[in-house]
Order: C-alpha cells, then structure tokens, then sequence
C-alpha cells in the first residue's frame, strides 16, 4: 500500500506520521520525504505492508498533520489510462507492447485518433479504437465528441501519444492534471511546432524529450522527467529525428511509471519525484 502526503511544513510531522501508522499495526517499508524550504511545503510517499481501512488511516492522519493537508491512501490499484494519437506510431506501439505483457502499470481502456492510421496496430492488439476526426469541425464540436467518447471509460489519467492537437483550456479543466503529454525538446527549449528544426538549425550538441502535465500554457506544464541524447554536427534534420522518436518512448515510458506509481507531487507548476 502507498499513502501520499503534501501539507505546510512543521516540526515533528514525520514522528507524528510514524506514531499513526505504528499505533494501527502498520510497518513502514519505504518512506522519502522532501521539504521545499522556499515554499514551507512537506511531501512524502509512504510504502507500509497493508492497510485495512483506507478512509480510517486518511482520517488519522490528517488529524496530527496541518490544516488543508491532501492525503491518499492508494492499494496500488491498476490505473486506467485512455491513449491519444495522430499519425505517429513509435510511442503508442511501446504503451501496446507494455500494456500486452502486463508491465505498464496500467489498463489501456481504449485509443483515440483524430486519423485512422494507428487503428490497425491497435486492433492486432485487440485494444478498442474510437475515430474522432478533428476535419471540417469546430475545436468546440471535436473536443465534445473527444469528451463524449472518454467519459465512459472513467480514465485515472490521458496520455498524449504525440496527439498533434492544441486543446482548449475548458477540455484540459474537464482533467486537470491527469493529461500527461510528450514533447519532442527539452523543455524549455524550442517549444511549439517543429522543434527538431529549430534544434537543426541553430547546431545543438544534444537533443532532449519532455514528458509533462498539460496545462493552458503551451508546452510549460509541470515536468515530469526528461532525457536526453548526444548528437553532433554529422547529424541530418532525418538523423535527428530517428533519434529523438527513441528519446520520446522512453521519456513517455518513464513518466508513465513514475506517475503510475504515486511518485510525482505537483505544486506551483513545478514536481516533486520520488525516483
């Protein structure tokens, strides 16, 4: 079982979370926790062997920690996720792969495409495919349908699997913080469309990828995790490319984990991760 903790700082809040847990019988197998001082904030994931009764635990604890604290107590349920896609197949025939052999920490509900393209990898892995085309519509009209065919599934989080679409603020509230997008650069550079362009152009010696939560401000949501490879001046625009799509799969892949598992706090735009 994992209990999540963010709340103001204080002193003695780790003996007071430790004293809970140890009065209900509950052993403590992994804690980390983290204070940003700037902020007087206090985060911590806890790992305790079982737990009998989740809103019970939740209620204790809030009673020794400050006012407004956000406490979750999570089973390690698999979470569901509903995947977003354009054209582009690398990152969602990694999420298919992972999600066949059990090792994405998570249940693929279903993919969206505004294009049919991806939909026959989808069926060889027996995954449903919903078309919703984004052509001769409004952005109004697209993201309703968009929503209409979400909702159902009741998904823990959207994955953007390079889903070549701007959406609204008013869809992105309907989620907030549950839609977690890669972007090709390393953030803060060369936001926007074609990075590896702007990267080509102006000589990088490295190219990165983004993994993050999407908010109304273009690609400066909270990041998640990024990585980054050399590259040189030998490298083609093509060259660079080929090489970025293997950054984005594993970038989406490790942020998918780390969040799967209840390790990122968002505070202020920014993350707190425990690796």
């Amino acid at each position: 079982m994992v209990i999540v903790i963010q709340c103001k700082d204080s002193v003695g809040l780790v003996a007071a979370i430790s004293g809970v847990l140890a009065k209900a019988g509950y052993n403590i197998i992994s804690m980390r926790e983290h204070v940003d001082v700037e902020e007087n904030k206090f985060f911590a994931r806890i790992v305790v062997d079982s737990i009998s009764n989740q809103q019970d635990i939740e209620r204790a604890l809030e009673q020794v920690l400050p006012p407004l604290s956000i406490v979750k107590v999570n089973p390690l349920p698999e979470k569901k996720i509903v995947v977003l896609v354009t054209k582009e197949y690398h990152c969602l025939s990694d999420i298919l792969t992972r999600n066949h052999f059990k090792t994405l920490g998570a249940n693929i509900e279903c993919v969206i495409g505004n294009h049919i393209d991806l939909q026959n990898i989808t069926d060889r892995f027996n995954v449903p495919f919903h078309l919703v085309e984004h052509e001769n519509k409004s952005r109004v009209d697209f993201e309703a349908e968009l929503i209409q065919v979400i909702r159902p599934y009741n998904p823990d989080y959207l994955i953007l699997a390079k889903f070549m679409r701007i959406l609204s603020p008013e869809f992105i509230s309907a989620f907030m913080l549950k839609i977690i997008n890669i972007h090709h650069s390393f953030l803060p550079a060369f936001v926007g469309a074609n990075p590896y362009r702007q990267a080509f152009k102006r000589g990088v010696k490295i190219i990165g990828a983004t993994a993050h939560f999407v908010t109304n401000d273009l690609d400066e949501g909270p990041i998640i995790t990024q990585k980054i490879i050399p590259v040189n001046h030998s490298f083609t625009l093509t060259d660079l490319v080929r090489a970025g799509r293997e950054n984005e799969t594993a970038a989406l892949a490790k942020a998918m984990q780390l969040v799967f598992e209840d390790r990122v706090f968002v505070y202020n735009n920014k993350t707190v991760v425990f690796e």
